[in-house]
């Protein structure tokens, strides 16, 4: 049943680039450590000097006071940090690269310096050395928002080349890393859920569209996911409920009343079904799973020549339809037509060796 509800095209949600974060300098904190010294009253009064004057634009004038702070302490790892902030903004990355890097050696614990060489790993196109940079300057301060940001487009980044490639195994893991990381992000979560359905984990599929229905209220890829979600759990009612959710908000998609009347079709209520396929068909003639579904429903109610025509539909759309060549050989055994029953349903075991409803009117028929 899942493969005959097929998804609707993905909304791609926009990952945001970085922000202009060497612009933002939310370097306030470092400051504020109580000074004692003079000597360190002064260095303070030049970092600060430097934060005002970057914020300013003022290039020059921040690197004069850096460069003083430097030649009174040269391994005032606040002061390199700063000119490496300088260095990226005059497009000297190799340098600044350095500065970054001497900032961690001197003082692995100060979270600016990691999540700045992150960053530049990140603008130079380096995003797996940016990883564990970032991922440190969140762990040494979680309120980075410039870096956690950062690692969230990394990792949405990284999951949809892996699932493009097919690895959806990979994809899951980085969504769930990005999850951790940002439980209320609400496309993080609908993409987790869609690469947790790929992977058939219905149960984590149900718990991402959850959250991001907590999030969005009426998110109608989440509405969709969490149906198919519910389907793969044989949860049929609410499954229905999402998918009657879903075509109010977009009552034009011919997949969402299809996948609609599927449901309520596997609830035996045959006749709102109906409606559903039909629906699903006038809005788009080309839907070949709603004309093998009114088939099957014809098929239940004794009508064979309706459903000889909706199969036969199905069939001029999509020649290989598994289902709807078994759908005609049932009726030719029905009708005790058995040769022509033995080719059609030799036809849908070619076409989909797993469909047991041909292999059991095969076996009858050879019988």
């Amino acid at each position: 049943m899942q493969a005959a509800i097929k998804q609707s095209p993905v909304r791609r949600a926009d990952i945001a680039q970085t922000a202009p974060w060497f612009l933002a300098l939310l370097l306030a904190a470092i400051l504020a450590t109580p000074v004692q010294l003079p000597a360190q009253d002064a260095t303070a009064t030049r970092l600060s000097n430097a934060a005002r004057l970057l914020t300013a634009h003022n290039l020059k004038g921040a690197e004069g006071e850096l460069q003083s702070a430097l030649r009174a302490s040269p391994g005032e790892y606040r002061a390199l940090d700063l000119l490496g902030v300088i260095r990226v903004l005059q497009q000297r990355e190799p340098e600044a690269q350095d500065l970054f890097t001497r900032v961690v050696e001197i003082n692995p614990g100060f979270a600016s310096g990691h999540a700045h060489l992150g960053l530049l790993y990140l603008q130079t196109g380096r995003p797996s050395e940016a990883v564990p940079q970032l991922r440190e300057a969140v762990r040494l301060d979680p309120a980075r928002t410039d870096a956690s940001d950062a690692l969230l487009h990394i990792w949405r980044q990284q999951a949809e080349t892996a699932t493009a490639a097919g690895d959806s195994a990979t994809a899951f893991a980085l969504l769930n890393d990005a999850r951790k990381l940002a439980p209320k992000n609400a496309d993080v979560q609908l993409e987790l859920g869609m690469a947790a359905l790929r992977m058939s984990r219905w149960q984590d599929a149900i718990e991402a569209f959850q959250q991001t229905l907590q999030r969005r209220k009426n998110d109608p890829m989440a509405l969709w996911g969490l149906g198919r979600a519910y389907t793969g759990e044989s949860k049929f009612e609410d499954a229905r409920q999402q998918f009657a959710r879903y075509v109010a908000l977009r009552p034009d998609d011919s997949s969402g009343h299809n996948a609609l009347g599927m449901m309520l079709a596997t609830l035996e209520r045959p006749a709102e079904a109906r409606i559903q396929f039909e629906k699903s068909i006038a809005l788009n003639p080309a839907q070949t799973e709603s004309f093998f579904r009114l088939g099957l429903l014809d098929l239940d109610s004794k009508d064979l020549d309706s459903a000889v025509k909706n199969f036969r539909h199905a069939l001029d759309h999509d020649p290989q339809h598994a289902g709807a060549l078994a759908g005609l050989g049932r009726i030719e055994f029905e009708r005790k037509h058995y040769n022509e029953a033995l080719e059609l349903l030799q036809k849908a075991l070619a076409a989909d060796n797993s469909l047991r409803v041909a292999h059991y009117y095969l076996g009858l028929t050879y019988a």
